[in-house]
């Protein structure tokens, strides 16, 4: 049974737009509420969104995989502590077949445009080629990780040799032998260097900003736990709960409230440097290694095979800046010249820009545009779900959304707060949520006023490079909040922060 049953024009109650871990979710919860009327739309030919489309050698996730999962559907049979990439996205494959989702998903849907009709209350999302779904409530489940970024240097689209982007792996592209180039040395590129060192002649790092890697306490799960934690009650539920209580400290407490937590960071960046000089053989590459910056200022992880690289013959650490780029090779800031055959591009994604969030044009009350009115005024969301002027349109991964170390963290609180929005609009006979304005206001201003105890504002952030800070030095990404508070919050959010009605 649907939400509403009055809209003969409807196609759906609900589209939802991507079919990741956050589509599932919010499906998953559509189903508790026994709402089967949705359909998932997904641009790809399979689904599991980041998952999916990353496949770069050493892939893997770097929290600990007891909690990367839903809470209601834990894994025992995780073989690494930390999973590795095939092992998540058969996760995903897992769930789906579960809780009967897939029948759901149409792929090959890109959708172009959505548009909220204000007389019927409805959305009309356009996708790639002129189809057409009506519904009633349009929901954003894409994630921020979608759109590979190539480097921005002089005369990149000139190199005539192999570029791969490690978000678009080419596994037809053999590099045995090769001269290689990394640009880039974050969370992927850790993962990417160790597995390929050993195969190339040459292997080039440019690094144009360190990171800050800790141990990482990572091995095989014998069949004993695995069979301890199917048929030991609450044994993988604890294992969750102290892997989300560590975090929590970290990123909900040091994290958000850095002048009270600074000498955890000492501590961390302490035990970081001491890694890499346990690690690295050569003093002048270990100092080139170690950032200058505070602990979490950029996105931080774990790695046991990272450092240990840099004392290989065939590999150059290279932190004098990029140049241009040639025909055959990289030239650096110095003048030297670096011969290449291949250039992968550890580069990340493009996060905070128009077309990226959201991930098409959506257009509310008065021809309003989402991604034009947020580059207009400032990235922001009523607690990262909804904005005023777009009614029944609602976000996974809104601005200010993550208030939890792990990606499932915050789907677990977002679609608990739209699936109280979506039972109230049941129980008082409505077919249009919409945020108030006041509400939307004033969650902004606590934004603003609370996120001045986060590291990024009261840390030494200004050479870190990180893509947690908007154009407008915003930092979107990260709610300044507590896991604990925001899931609190979820289920007793006020229903008065919304204007329910009866339209069409």
């Amino acid at each position: 049974m649907g939400i509403e049953e009055n809209s003969p024009r409807l196609d759906h109650e609900v589209v939802i737009v991507g079919s990741g871990f956050g589509g599932m979710g919010v499906a998953i919860g559509l189903k508790n509420m026994k709402i089967d009327d949705f359909v998932i739309l997904e641009r790809a030919d399979d689904l599991g969104g980041t998952w999916r489309d990353n496949t770069y050698p050493g892939l893997a996730v770097d929290v600990a995989s007891m909690a990367y999962s839903y809470s209601f559907e834990p894994n025992p049979d995780w073989t690494r502590l930390y999973a590795r990439g095939p092992e998540i996205w058969a996760y995903a494959d897992h769930c789906a077949e579960k809780y009967d989702i897939k029948r759901h998903i149409r792929f090959g849907q890109n959708v172009e445009r959505a548009v909220f009709d204000e007389d019927a209350s409805t959305w009309t999302v356009h996708i790639e080629g002129g189809k057409t779904y009506v519904c009633r409530y349009f929901i954003s489940a894409t994630g921020a990780l979608v759109t590979p970024k190539m480097p921005n240097i002089e005369g990149a689209d000139t190199f005539k040799g192999k570029v791969i982007h490690t978000a678009r792996w080419d596994h037809e592209h053999d590099l045995t032998g090769e001269r290689v180039a990394v640009i880039g040395t974050g969370a992927t590129a850790i993962q990417l260097i160790p597995e390929i060192v050993s195969q190339v002649q040459q292997l080039d790092v440019y690094q144009r900003t360190p990171i800050w890697l800790l141990p990482k306490f990572d091995g095989e799960i014998s069949d004993t736990w695995k069979k301890a934690f199917r048929y030991v009650p609450g044994l993988q539920r604890l294992g969750r709960l102290s892997t989300n209580a560590l975090f929590e400290l970290l990123v909900g407490g040091g994290f958000n409230h850095y002048i009270g937590m600074s000498w955890l960071f000492n501590w961390l960046e302490r035990q970081s440097i001491a890694h890499i000089r346990r690690q690295v053989k050569d003093p002048a590459i270990q100092e080139k290694l170690i950032p200058d910056y505070t602990f979490f200022c950029k996105r931080a992880s774990f790695t046991n095979d990272y450092f240990p690289v840099f004392n290989r013959d065939n590999v150059a650490l290279v932190t004098d800046p990029i140049a241009r780029i040639t025909e055959s090779g990289i030239v650096t800031a110095d003048g030297t010249v670096r011969e290449i055959d291949t250039m992968i591009c550890a580069t990340g994604f493009s996060v905070f820009e128009k077309g990226i969030m959201p991930g098409c044009e959506v257009v509310g009350r008065g021809g309003k545009e989402l991604g034009q009115y947020w580059e207009d005024t400032r990235l922001k969301a009523f607690k990262g779900i909804t904005v005023p002027d777009f009614p029944n349109y609602f976000m996974i991964f809104g601005p200010y959304a993550i208030a939890s170390f792990c990606y499932f963290g915050m789907i677990d609180t977002q679609v608990r707060h739209l699936s109280r929005c979506l039972k109230t609009a049941k129980k008082r006979g409505a077919n249009c949520i919409e945020v108030k304005r006041s509400a939307f206001d004033d969650d902004f201003k606590q934004v603003m006023k609370r996120r001045e105890s986060q590291v990024l504002y009261r840390g030494n952030c200004a050479s870190s490079n990180t893509y947690y800070f908007d154009r407008n030095g915003d930092g979107p990404l990260l709610r300044p909040a507590t896991h604990v508070g925001t899931w609190f919050k979820s289920h007793f959010i006020s229903m008065q922060n919304y204007e329910f009605g009866l339209k069409g």
